[in-house]
């Protein structure tokens, strides 16, 4: 007997399959479950989650460039080039932000979805509800650990793990580097934003700024790091745990042909000519019908007192 989700040799005396875990004699699918594809959303996630890794770095260097403004503006005295800095750095936050929602959205789309399909996989041993590949990122405090568990409960089911895989300890770790670090990055900018000078007057306030953005890259190094590991595993799990199921639902569905076999099309020729069909005999003429004789001339009644003529 062979298991029916990665076609290994299973004995009947083991209740499961050594390789996927399958339950004997279950398949690959449960039938009747609903399943949800997951590629798509995952390319879309992926190009969201690196795109957002790429910003976050362009906001960190964006630091440098306010730094090297703000030095050339207290060289040539130019409070202009200090507003410019300020732009680049809030254009570049703002669109960072922007994508960093995208990409949470379609995040959480994506979990949601392969949590669900689990449901339909035989042996699968979920951690939480699919409500909580939802909810587990919006409610405070358990957004620290409920992720991280459905995200490794559901790696656990697709990749026929029985221990939780390496890259979602890494992805976590880091995405909490990222997270509370950025956090404690951007709290720390806006109280030392606070304490800058309104009028540049002097070289003094113009250095307050240079070294504002000089501190602020210090701060970002970490977090940036963090971002740049946490992007990279996250991509890899979602590719991995997409194509796993994607593969275990089509080897669960019936495989039609890609197109149409037409049989070899010949001209139509014109149809034989069919035999005249044979001429029937004529009937016989029937005889005509005997003449009836006339009947006998009856004799004339005799008259009393006249003689017979002779």
């Amino acid at each position: 007997m062979r298991c029916q989700t990665c076609g290994d040799a299973m004995s009947p005396e083991n209740q499961y399959c050594p390789r996927c875990f399958t339950p004997l004699g279950q398949p690959a699918v449960t039938p009747g479950l609903p399943t949800y594809r997951v590629r798509g959303i995952g390319l879309a996630a992926i190009v969201a989650v690196g795109a957002t890794a790429v910003l976050y770095l362009a906001v960190v260097l964006s630091s440098l460039v306010g730094m090297v403004l703000a030095q050339r503006a207290m060289a040539n005295e130019d409070p202009d080039l200090i507003s410019l800095a300020a732009i680049i750095v809030a254009v570049m936050a703002l669109i960072m932000t922007v994508v960093h929602l995208t990409a949470a959205v379609l995040v959480i789309i994506w979990t949601w979805r392969a949590r669900k399909n689990t449901d339909a996989f035989p042996g699968a041993e979920p951690a939480f509800g699919p409500g909580w590949a939802i909810a587990g990122w919006l409610v405070p405090f358990a957004n620290f650990v409920v992720p991280a568990r459905v995200v490794a409960a559901v790696a656990r089911d697709s990749l026929w793990r029985r221990a939780t895989p390496a890259l979602v300890v890494v992805w976590w770790c880091s995405w909490l580097v990222f997270s509370v670090g950025e956090r404690l990055a951007s709290r720390a900018d806006d109280r030392a934003y606070e304490k800058l000078p309104e009028t540049l007057f002097d070289d003094a306030s113009y250095q307050a700024y240079a070294d504002l953005y000089q501190d602020s890259l210090l701060r970002s190094t970490l977090p940036a790091l963090g971002c740049v590991i946490a992007a990279v595993t996250l991509i890899l799990l979602i590719q991995r745990i997409s194509t796993a199921q994607e593969a275990r639902i089509a080897s669960a569905t019936p495989q039609w042909p890609t197109g149409p076999v037409w049989p070899a099309q010949t001209w139509p020729t014109a149809p034989a000519a069919q035999p005249a069909p044979a001429a029937q005999p004529a009937p016989a003429a029937q005889p005509a019908p005997a003449a009836q004789p006339a009947p006998a001339a009856q004799p004339a009644p005799e008259v009393p007192g006249l003689a017979p003529t002779s």
